[in-house]
């Protein structure tokens, strides 16, 4: 089986951001963004996905976390559409109900080569931590459009802002990580026109 991994930069006047990814690791990552909360819902990323992910970003974070959050999941995005390759022999599609204490959290996605975010989380604090609540639908977003999926996101019960931004990140490593997955009874891909 090949090996699938993306190593990405991207520098421009507001960040610079150093991406490796594997998604077929173990779940090791080293993250640094400068922004606590932010990093602590990467590394569940990573743990829970079981893939192996080192990021560093460096951002205008004297201005604010948009920059930094927004850019870091354009280029996760766009390194989990070049580890996934050709898509030949993926199950394309994942979904993932998952429960952290008050929250439960829906996640599904299509990794289908056209990139669309429904989002519905109901967060009520301006911030958790120094992570503004508005920045996780921006981060999803980013993600979706760099990868060029559908990612569906909902919030089916909870109150606590922590569990529900926790548990939605983790509902996304599990759905990505089922939708990356191979199936040995596809072949080619999973399309009746024949790519995506």
């Amino acid at each position: 089986m090949t090996e699938r991994t993306s190593t990405m930069e991207r520098n421009t006047s507001e960040t610079r951001i150093r991406l490796s990814l594997n998604l077929d690791g173990s779940g090791k990552s080293k993250i640094f963004t400068g922004i606590g909360f932010f990093d602590h819902m990467l590394h569940g990323f990573a743990r829970h996905g079981l893939f192996d992910l080192d990021l560093y970003v460096e951002g205008d974070l004297d201005v604010d976390t948009h920059h930094t959050i927004e850019d870091a999941g354009i280029v996760l995005g766009k390194a989990v559409k070049e580890a996934v390759g050709d898509k030949k022999g993926i199950r394309r599609y994942g979904s993932r109900i998952l429960p952290m204490d008050d929250a439960l959290i829906l996640c599904s996605l299509d990794l289908c080569g056209r990139p669309y975010l429904s989002y519905d989380l109901k967060l009520d604090r301006e911030k958790v931590g120094e992570l503004e609540t508005e920045m996780i639908r921006e981060f999803f977003y980013a993600v979706s459009y760099g990868g060029e999926m559908n990612l569906h996101i909902k919030q089916l019960d909870g109150f606590n802002n922590h569990h529900i931004i926790e548990a939605a990140f983790k509902a996304f490593a599990k759905a990505l990580d089922q939708a990356t997955g191979y199936d040995s009874r596809i072949t080619g891909v999973l399309s009746t026109k024949g790519t995506l």
